[in-house]
């Protein structure tokens, strides 16, 4: 990512068809790349929106037997109660505010972009008026359906209930389908609709 000490290549990136005027920045999930998401964005691009997907910096996470992988920060275990790397989680928010101030460096107001994340990635920051769409396959293997389920109402104690809209998808495992990014595509167009100079 841009500016920061970390080992990680530069993002993958889909530019806006024309001038972009809004970005989606997309992290990926535990031992992947934003290559996968970058591809998946192309695929339902609006034609304004540039999509960032950064890549993690590979270190080892005690969660997988301390190998090394791409990783935003170490996971110690997935149950409720697990330790946080919150040294980790920190290092890996700082860097990605460091993503969006160059956004906005850019010309793209801060208001016209959109963090999101896959699995480990799921975007952590909370701002009371921001809308969340959370997604969630409801036969996830690795991350429970009913933690999705807890993070939505737990979303809608923090921001405005009205905001936060929850999908399931029936039979999808620890992954995302064509419905999910359909749906992705008519958020990210209400959120960031085209302005009037475009």
């Amino acid at each position: 990512m841009c500016g920061n000490n970390m080992s990680a290549p530069l993002p993958a990136i889909v530019p806006a068809a024309r001038k972009a005027t809004a970005a989606v920045i997309f992290l990926h999930g535990l031992g992947d790349t934003g290559h996968g998401w970058a591809e998946a964005f192309a695929g339902i691009r609006i034609p304004h929106v540039k999509y960032i997907c950064p890549h993690a910096p590979t270190m080892p996470v005690s969660l997988n037997m301390r190998m090394s992988m791409p990783s935003w920060f170490d996971i110690y275990g997935l149950s409720p109660d697990a330790d946080e790397d919150e040294s980790g989680i920190k290092r890996a928010s700082e860097n990605i505010k460091a993503l969006i101030e160059q956004e906005v460096k850019n010309g793209i107001p801060s208001h016209r972009i959109i963090l999101g994340g896959f699995s480990q990635a799921s975007a952590n920051s909370v701002n009371k008026d921001m809308h969340v769409l959370q997604c969630h396959g409801d036969a996830d293997p690795l991350v429970p359906f009913v933690f999705g389920s807890q993070t939505a109402e737990k979303m809608k104690s923090l921001i405005n209930p009205a905001n936060v809209t929850f999908k399931s998808y029936r039979g999808l495992p620890h992954s995302s389908c064509p419905e999910e990014m359909v749906d992705m595509k008519r958020f990210i167009e209400k959120q960031l609709p085209p302005i009037s100079d475009e």
